[in-house]
């Protein structure tokens, strides 16, 4: 459990802390930091599924059915990556902790109208909460929190895919990032050839972070497949604001991003939504563990 729980917390802050590493690479274009992301994940991936000689395994789990499901998956995590690296350099970190504030909520509110899935009546109350928190942050930005809401939907789609997909997480991220390797190197040899690639013109410091985001974006997520295995889901969900809390506080404190008391004030009813949600849910399980214990001794 402790090292469930260690893994989980590092996950977390290495994501949290993700903006600091995008930030040193500023001057290379979103479109080619995705690439590298794509091209150096899948190579990192491939290593470890050879030296952990899983290749027969993984191979055999290729079937149509299971490409196309990742295919899917794939084409969500490039348009969520894309869009949080793009935001990033664009000075948009607290927009992009919105994204991942809201999105626990709007999994649910998926899983409602895709799953059919149901809900207890006051899990409808931070629902609303969260809605009425983007209601009037578009009011106050003048136009709908774009970059939050896409980092969510795609994120929440791509979690919603995962739910139904039949691979592990080492296989399924290797698969997604193979599916993307192909047109992620024509467009960064595309780049090289018509003069505005980055890679190895930007000085050594960049070209080892380019290298670099394949660890970045793999260990992070091999560390969360392994807490998730040790830890119980009512944890991992709540280490999951360690993320987003660590953004924002970089998006205000360190990159001095604006944030006055409007912000503040669509941001808490976001807050607010995601206490009630939280203890909401707690309260829930423990009353059935403990409306069970009778019934198994009744046994």
């Amino acid at each position: 459990m402790k090292k469930g729980i260690l893994y989980g917390v590092a996950a977390y802050a290495l994501w949290g802390f993700f903006p600091i590493y995008w930030k040193l690479l500023h001057q290379v274009p979103a479109l080619q930091l995705l690439g590298h992301r794509i091209g150096w994940s899948f190579l990192l991936l491939m290593a470890v599924v050879l030296l952990t000689k899983q290749w027969q395994s993984f191979r055999a789990a290729l079937t149509p059915r299971t490409s196309g499901v990742y295919f899917i998956a794939a084409i969500l995590i490039g348009v969520n990556w894309l869009t949080y690296v793009w935001a990033v350099n664009a000075n948009f970190v607290v927009e992009t902790s919105l994204g991942y504030f809201i999105n626990p909520l709007l999994s649910v509110l998926m899983g409602v109208i895709i799953l059919r899935e149901r809900l207890r009546p006051i899990q409808w109350l931070p629902i609303g909460l969260a809605a009425t928190g983007v209601i009037y942050l578009t009011v106050v930005y003048g136009s709908l929190p774009w970059i939050a809401l896409t980092l969510a939907f795609s994120f929440g789609f791509y979690g919603l895919v995962k739910k139904t997909a039949p691979l592990s997480s080492l296989f399924g991220l290797t698969l997604e990032t193979g599916i993307l390797f192909l047109p992620a190197v024509i467009y960064l040899f595309a780049s090289e050839f018509n003069g505005t690639g980055a890679f190895t013109h930007t000085g050594p410091t960049a070209d080892l972070l380019m290298i670099g985001a394949g660890v970045v974006t793999t260990v992070p997520l091999l560390m969360f497949a392994s807490a998730a295995q040790k830890i119980p889901l009512t944890l991992v969900g709540l280490l999951q604001y360690i993320a987003p809390t660590l953004q924002f506080l970089l998006g205000v404190f360190v990159y001095k991003e604006p944030f006055d008391h409007t912000h503040l004030i669509g941001f808490s009813i976001v807050w607010l939504a995601l206490a009630i949600f939280w203890i909401e849910n707690y309260w829930s399980r423990r009353t059935a563990m403990v409306t069970a214990i009778p019934e198994l001794g009744e046994d």
